[in-house]
């Protein structure tokens, strides 16, 4: 009896019993596929159907490794916004160790913090703690000094060297807990997009326009000096987002651990598989601004970047038709992820489910499941392979 039970675990395990396998099956709800977006252009088709391999952007023989990089004008003119009247900004790394220009109240706030809080107070401790050490090793060397003090208590030095240290951290602890506050206390979305990373590109999904689905791969070098881009950051296509509206970006992955952000909305979350975790931003000024996967997720980690450009609201709206999608209020969301539909942005929505207990998934918070293939999907390669067309 008992090597009979051991028999039907090791199978239930394994997915082998008929009853483990109806019971998946009865429970196992078919995944709606996101609707894959037609390509922006010329380079974007050939990128995807032939997504750019490593040696293309680092062997010396084929990539632009010493090339002067294109600058801020340039990359503008390869933008929607450049259309526009006003500035178009461009956020990429500037050879400089300072922060990059920020475009979003949390980043103006918490860049604040940094430049104007912290570096002063960092600055000032380390040049009074050199001096006094180097007071100290003076004034009391053994030439100078040569019968040590027998001083072991100094009350009003151990008043001041305790009381100060806790004003600097209340100095340090209210700004940085509003920040804190802010930065977890998101206004009402206006937009929602799904972020999925995948070995080794990313793929955007904007549940209220539709469910289209956009896949980005990293430019070769001939391909992003042809459209005027930066090396190793440009891609064939961009997310793209209304300029001054909040999105909520839901991010995961679909096979290891990756991270989206974007340095210049001062906003980076981990993507982990089977689990969906949510950040925002709200871009004000219209631009390209450029990130890269910030963990670790493999042989071609380096070849995962980040593209957002922030157009107008007609552009937007131009661009999402051009992919096959709709505005809001043309067609009804069917996507439990748009923000029309979310229980917590949208208390009203029609047809929110009740919360349960336990934790189960409900409606609005399915389990995760991989990245549906689209046909713009490029082909993934595992670690050992040298490149996604299958050469070893």
């Amino acid at each position: 009896m008992k090597t009979l039970l051991k028999l039907l675990a090791v199978a239930a395990a394994f997915g082998m019993a008929p009853a483990a396998v109806a019971a998946q099956t009865a429970t196992t709800p078919a995944a709606a596929q996101p609707t894959a977006a037609p390509p922006s252009d010329a380079i974007s088709a050939r990128s995807q159907a032939s997504p750019a391999q490593p040696e293309e952007v680092s062997d010396p023989a084929i990539a632009n490794i010493t090339g002067e990089e294109p600058s801020d004008a340039t990359v503008a003119k390869s933008t929607m916004a450049s259309q526009l009247p006003t500035p178009t900004y461009i956020g990429q790394p500037n050879g400089t160790m300072n922060i990059q220009d920020q475009v979003t109240p949390i980043g103006r706030e918490a860049a604040w913090f940094h430049n104007v809080l912290l570096l002063p107070i960092i600055t000032i401790i380390s040049i009074f703690v050199l001096l006094l050490m180097i007071y100290v090793v003076v004034r009391f060397r053994r030439g100078a000094h040569p019968v040590p003090s027998r001083t072991t208590h100094n009350t009003a030095l151990e008043v001041i060297w305790t009381l100060v240290p806790v004003l600097i951290l209340v100095a340090i602890a209210i700004p940085s807990i509003q920040l804190l506050a802010n930065q977890y206390s998101p206004p009402k979305a206006d937009l929602t997009v799904k972020v999925t990373g995948n070995q080794w590109y990313w793929t955007y999904t904007y549940p209220d326009n539709g469910d289209f689905e956009i896949v980005s791969n990293m430019l070769s070098d001939a391909d992003a000096k042809q459209r005027g881009e930066p090396r190793l950051l440009g891609v064939d296509e961009r997310m793209v987002v209304p300029v001054g509206a909040t999105v909520k970006v839901i991010v995961t992955a679909s096979d290891v651990i990756h991270s989206w952000g974007v340095p210049a909305f001062w906003v980076k979350l981990d993507a982990v598989p089977g689990r969906l975790n949510e950040t925002w931003f709200k871009a004000e000024k219209p631009g390209l601004y450029y990130g890269q996967c910030f963990e670790l997720c493999g042989a071609r980690h380096a070849y995962m970047p980040i593209a957002v450009e922030v157009v107008s609201q007609d552009q937007f709206a131009a661009w999402v038709a051009s992919k096959g999608g709709t505005m809001p209020g043309a067609v009804a969301p069917t996507s439990v992820e748009a923000t029309v539909n979310s229980p917590i942005t949208n208390p009203g929505a029609a047809g929110s489910p009740v919360p349960t207990a336990g934790g189960a998934a409900t409606e609005t918070s399915p389990e995760p499941t991989n990245i549906s293939a689209g046909t713009a999907t490029p082909p993934v390669s595992s670690q050992a392979a040298t490149d996604s067309r299958g050469n070893q």
